[in-house]
């Protein structure tokens, strides 16, 4: 199975060789702010850039946060990260070009969700991370 996904202006292309292990929604403030909230998780070695490395840059994450953020210098598309290889690492859902069928499994960071945002689904939720597939300690 063959999945692609790109930034909004086309210039950063990539592909995924396997579905996405589950999709969540982050509520945590840098992801709210970077505008890429709903993401697929997928594991990092089946994630490959096939076309515009050069317009990826990276936000370093700072603790709470565990994962890196990467962006297109050319449209803003914030991406998820990309760039991780080990383990399971989010993507930014709305960069997929096929339509994935897939459940939305969990919220997580509901402890820095802003008040006027109300979770109308039965998903699991979780004050920070939750587990993940190919993370246990």
């Amino acid at each position: 199975m063959k999945i692609e996904g790109k930034c909004a202006c086309g210039e950063v292309q990539f592909e995924l060789s396997e579905k996405p292990v589950m999709l969540g929604t982050c509520h945590c403030s840098r992801c709210r702010k970077a505008g890429a909230s709903a993401l697929a998780f997928v594991k990092g070695d089946t994630v490959s850039i096939t076309a515009g490395r050069e317009f990826v840059t990276t936000w370093k994450a700072v603790e709470p946060y565990k994962y890196d953020r990467f962006f297109c210098s050319r449209c803003g598309t914030s991406l998820g990260d990309l760039g991780g290889e080990h383990g399971t690492i989010p993507i930014n859902a709305h960069c997929l070009d096929n339509d994935v069928p897939m459940e939305h499994a969990f919220h997580e960071f509901v402890s820095e969700k802003p008040s006027w945002l109300i979770i109308g689904d039965d998903a699991a939720q979780y004050p920070k991370h939750p587990p993940m597939p190919g993370n246990e300690p």
